[in-house]
């Protein structure tokens, strides 16, 4: 997925800039409800078998805060299989994605596509002056 290859940028980074969201929701949320949320953030998306095995809480109680952050649309949920398995893939709602980050002026990053990029590529080059120049 593009923005797990976009970490170029640090999460304190993104505080500062203003990109990550601090919605009333979010106000709301208990201990367990932000740990979820910020593993499914800092992952990009995770399996919900998994993320309650990460969170170290129940199967049980890892559904209940991962239907808590689905209901406060802070995450979304998509079936799927997983290790044999149907289970869910829970990955941070399309709000939380500030897709400023990947612009530089007018271009968007060379590091969005599946194919490597060349450092030495004029692409590469010219993004980052305009990165270096805008206001």
């Amino acid at each position: 997925m593009w923005y797990a290859r976009t970490s170029v940028c640090s999460r304190e980074h993104a505080r500062e800039v203003g990109t990550v969201s601090v919605s009333s929701a979010e106000a709301e949320l208990s201990a367990d409800e932000r740990a979820g949320l910020e593993l499914v953030r800092e992952t990009g998306g995770i399996h919900q078998s998994d993320f309650w095995k990460e969170l170290d809480v129940s199967s049980r109680k890892g559904s209940r805060i991962i239907e808590s952050l689905v209901e406060k649309e802070l995450v979304d949920r998509e079936d799927t299989v997983y290790n044999g398995h149907n289970t869910y893939y829970i990955t941070p709602t399309a709000r939380d994605l500030d897709f400023r980050l990947l612009m530089a002026g007018d271009m968007l990053s060379p590091f969005i596509g599946e194919e490597e990029v060349d450092p030495n590529s004029d692409a590469f080059s010219q993004w980052i002056m305009n990165l270096a120049y805008q206001d």
